[in-house]
């Protein structure tokens, strides 16, 4: 959202029975986007692009009566950005006074010879949202220069779910669903689901302060930030290098070590199977791993949703992971030095982390909460989804 832009409303704003008409509050509206240039890049910024911005429609709500003397201040902010059309919402408020009006208005950006052309680089900036597309509750945002996706549900204190490897944002969608009164969001990390990755960067330290970007671009100061598995190890690397940014923790089936030496030696075994033969044989050998042994008779549906994950993933992305969690560090020393409120849970049935290392996790950490989600494996989240979503829920209570 962009700076809040206030205007003074006077007696020639205002008709005959001394009150702002609905031709009025257009023209504030307009007067409000051309006072946002004019503190920033300036009146002329489309004019330097040689486009101009033509509204295709415009819907206004109004609220309220506004009278001469008031003081009106105006939000703006990008409810959609495509190819040669944007879509910004202003919302008018009394200062003092509550809101007064609404409008919803679709530009296109049009050339030299009246017909669409794409919107010029640097002209999202001006809006501060810097949203790309909207696809439902999906949106795509500019986040250190990668296009980031992340689903954005409901209003509250934020929650922030770090998906798992070689998996995306819709591991935590069953468990976020029912998190209701909270902000939740669900980021692809870089390189995953549908997030633009780099050809190389890949490291915890460099996740970590994608997501600590993405909070700032949704203007968020903290949240809770949960991570299962690999979104563990980089839920510890933000707490280590942006540590007021998390407000809670939940460690979900994840761990404090390093890979030891036969562990990175695995790691870089299936890099260089990736790169030989594709990602055909991942799925089939990882998933009676990854699920525990009553999921893979009893739930054929998270199967298949846990391997339709798997094989959609980009391999440059499940590269970078693979190197990302071979090079991470060592997380135990900073267990003691934990102070802020924490829930370890742990899927009893969990192949690849033993239940007795996450709860001597929880006992290194200073008041932990740990939770064992019977009949789970690796992903508590997608096999117990109802048991996993009230264990966090009664935590998160806790915390208001």
């Amino acid at each position: 959202m962009a700076s809040p832009v206030e205007l003074t409303v006077y007696p020639d704003d205002c008709d005959a029975y001394g009150h702002m008409n609905q031709a009025s509050f257009l023209s504030f509206f307009e007067r409000a986007r051309w006072e946002l240039l004019a503190q920033g890049p300036g009146m002329d910024l489309f004019q330097r692009h040689r486009v101009w911005p033509a509204v295709r429609k415009a819907t206004v709500e109004f609220l309220q009566q506004v009278f001469p003397g008031d003081r009106l201040r105006f939000e703006i902010e990008v409810v959609h950005w495509g190819e040669t059309s944007f879509t910004l919402r202003q919302r008018a408020r009394k200062v003092g006074g509550g809101d007064v009006a609404e409008a919803e208005l679709v530009f296109v950006t049009l050339g030299q010879n009246g017909r669409p052309v794409p919107i010029p680089a640097g002209v999202g900036d001006l809006f501060g949202a810097r949203l790309a597309r909207r696809t439902g509750a999906s949106q795509q945002f500019v986040v250190r220069g990668l296009a980031t996706t992340a689903e954005l549900v409901g209003d509250g204190p934020p929650v922030l779910f770090v998906h798992g490897f070689p998996l995306d944002r819709t591991m935590w969608r069953p468990v976020a669903s029912a998190l209701t009164g909270w902000r939740r969001i669900l980021p692809d990390l870089r390189g995953l689901g549908l997030s633009e990755g780099p050809d190389d960067g890949y490291a915890m330290a460099e996740y970590a302060d994608d997501l600590a970007a993405l909070l700032d671009v949704l203007r968020i100061p903290n949240a809770v930030v949960c991570g299962l598995s690999m979104g563990g190890y980089v839920a510890f690397e933000l707490l280590r290098r942006h540590p007021n940014r998390v407000r809670a923790l939940v460690l979900a089936n994840t761990r404090a070590a390093p890979d030891d030496a036969d562990g990175r030696t695995k790691r870089d075994a299936t890099i260089a199977r990736i790169r030989r033969d594709g990602l055909g044989f991942l799925a089939d050998e990882m998933l009676p791993r990854l699920l525990g042994s009553d999921t893979m008779q009893t739930s054929p549906d998270v199967v298949r949703q846990v391997r339709g994950m798997m094989t959609a993933q980009p391999a440059l992305g499940l590269i970078g992971a693979l190197t990302a969690m071979r090079d991470r560090p060592d997380a135990r020393p900073m267990l003691g030095a934990i102070r802020v409120p924490t829930l370890v849970l742990h899927g009893s049935d969990d192949q690849l982390i033993p239940l007795t290392e996450a709860r001597a996790m929880a006992d290194a950490i200073p008041g932990a909460h740990f939770a064992a989600i019977p009949a789970a494996g690796h992903l508590a989240p997608l096999e117990q989804a109802v048991n996993t979503g009230r264990v966090i829920r009664e935590f998160l209570e806790a915390l208001l």
